[in-house]
């Protein structure tokens, strides 16, 4: 294990630093890498990488960061992926670049997946399944999908980790971590977000998603939650052949909801998909706190009878009861064109700073929700209010949880389907019946009483324990065990800047002491010669001469002089 620029690397991290460090000078983020004081370090041999040519050069840094994000493969396909649904952190032009990252990458040899089931499932492919395809049906950066047939003759789908992927992902997560702690130690003034907790959510998400038996437990908890809903469907798992690098789903025929021509030819009422599709996603959100996060057209197929099938549940959301009704009380302080309760909901939320300007803020969301209802019907898109809104809180750097973000994108796109299947479809009227339930079940009696329980039962485990805490504080005080940490804020720039200036001055005082003992010994004359000159008096010259300059490029770089 390593030290670089105190980051601790072991070497196979270290060479995928060099990598992508290489790869974002190839795309002209030179800059970039300057800020992270990279460049005399590891960067001098990534500039033989460079990606001429002036078909880069005449893109913008979005899309080139885009084209860096795919060339450096799945992990960061991926974050870039979740980067696009942080319209809280990063700018509208790299969050529209970001949503065109693709990982449709070129499928693994099936001697490779015949490998993979047999360390997964303990058996060769021909004991665990009657018939299996050779080429894949489709592939991406996690894992790819063939058709087969079980023993006792069900169609299933058989979705496979790629090979390596746990440990080339592990590794990207390492690289990913020590660059966040090293971006806040050189940035330690940015607070509009923290990269390392950024990383630790995306860590956790794409962990998530390289198990794929969780994938099929996700998909059995929903199928539980729509079980009375016979308008819904989901696959069935089949555990005999499931483990955390394969998943065996049931083979599902329908009609692509994009497929707008099929879904005709089929006798099926766009209308009706539309409003179901809505509805289950919004029990998703509201009635259950856990949703599809990428319900794309892709992942959304149509049954007779209008049944609405969903796939793929490898990137989920989350909100806990709280979040909900925080997002419930949101959305009716929104329509009541109120923000006043906006302001305080979010000063209840504690991701606000102490610096807010609450007034510039009520001004700028009474002039939102002015716009908002001025709007034609046509433009009345709340995925897309909601992530403006978002979009201008933000700017007063009020952070939002990531799960807020993945909802307002995911709303989008399920607007957006509802609209591409009934051009009359009103995302609102479908969302106002349930957000009222929603308001309604907490002024219930049932839900008072389970408030009032879970309140009484806190302060009793505080009544409970409080005496046996003060106890240890007064053991600690008799003992001079007792501690206060004491952390300083705002002063990091100051100490940076003492630092620099003790150091300038150290070196100025080198350098004259180094003039004075050179020219002593050139008075003195003594010792071996060199051109007429003492030795030791030319080496001091040149010392004292070299230091000299790296001091004056010092100073000119920082432009105070």
């Amino acid at each position: 294990m390593m030290n670089i620029l105190g980051i601790n690397v072991n070497a196979r991290s270290l060479r995928r630093v060099r990598q992508v460090i290489g790869v974002l000078i190839g795309y002209g983020f030179e800059s970039l890498i300057e800020q992270f004081h990279f460049t005399q370090l590891m960067a001098r041999g990534a500039r033989l990488f460079r990606r001429g040519g002036k078909g880069i050069a005449q893109l913008s840094p979005a899309e080139r960061m885009r084209l860096a994000l795919e060339e450096l493969g799945p992990t960061f396909i991926k974050l870039g992926q979740l980067l696009s649904t942080r319209s809280d952190i990063i700018p509208r032009n790299y969050l529209e670049q970001f949503s065109k990252l693709q990982d449709q990458v070129p499928g693994f040899a099936f001697s490779q997946a015949r490998t993979l089931i047999r360390e997964e499932l303990g058996g060769e492919i021909e004991d665990l399944y009657a018939s299996f395809s050779d080429e894949p049906l489709a592939a991406a950066s996690i894992a790819q999908v063939h058709a087969a047939t079980l023993k006792s003759g069900e169609g299933v789908v058989v979705k496979i980790r790629r090979p390596g992927i746990v440990e080339e992902v592990e590794t990207d997560i390492e690289v990913l971590l020590g660059l966040a702690y090293l971006a806040k130690r050189r940035f330690p003034d940015n607070s509009s977000f923290d990269p390392v907790e950024l990383v630790k959510e995306f860590a956790r998400s794409i962990r998530c998603e390289l198990e794929l038996s969780r994938e099929g437990r996700t998909i059995e908890r929903m199928s539980g939650y729509f079980a009375d809903e016979p308008t819904v469907r989901f696959p069935r798992v089949y555990w005999g052949v499931t483990s955390p690098g394969v998943l065996t789903l049931e083979c599902i025929h329908g009609i692509k909801v994009s497929d707008l021509a099929g879904l005709e030819k089929a006798g099926l009422d766009r209308k009706i998909i539309a409003r179901r599709g809505a509805d289950v996603f919004i029990r998703q959100v509201l009635e259950h706190g856990y949703f599809h996060g990428d319900p794309h057209p892709g992942n959304v197929f149509i049954l007779p009878g209008n049944v609405i099938c969903l796939l793929d549940f490898g990137m989920m959301g989350r909100l806990d009861s709280s979040s909900r009704e925080f997002f419930v009380d949101f959305l009716i302080s929104l329509v009541n064109k109120d923000p006043d309760r906006i302001i305080s909901l979010l000063l209840y939320s504690g991701d606000i700073s102490d610096t807010l300007d609450s007034r510039a803020l009520r001004r700028d969301l009474s002039d939102f929700i002015d716009d908002f209802y001025e709007l034609p019907f046509a433009e009345m898109s709340v995925g897309k209010i909601l992530g403006d809104l978002i979009t201008l809180i933000a700017a007063y750097r009020i952070h939002f949880r990531p799960d807020f973000m993945m909802l307002a994108k995911a709303l989008v796109t399920v607007e957006g389907m509802g609209r591409m299947l009934d051009p009359e479809f009103d995302m609102v009227e479908r969302m106002r019946p349930f957000v009222e339930k929603a308001a309604s079940d907490r002024l219930s009696m049932g839900h008072i009483a389970q408030e009032v329980g879970g309140s009484l039962q806190s302060y009793y485990n505080l009544a409970r324990t409080f005496p046996d805490d003060l106890k240890e504080i007064l053991n600690r005080l008799n003992r001079n065990k007792f501690k206060i940490d004491l952390e300083h804020r705002g002063l990091e720039h100051f100490i940076r800047e003492l630092d620099k200036s003790g150091n300038r001055l150290s070196s100025s005082l080198i350098i004259a002491a180094l003039l004075i003992g050179s020219s002593l010994i050139m008075q003195a004359d003594k010792g071996p010669h060199l051109l007429g000159v003492p030795i030791l008096a030319f080496l001091g010259y040149m010392v004292a001469g070299l230091m000299g300059v790296w001091l004056l490029v010092g100073i000119f770089r920082s432009g105070r002089l």
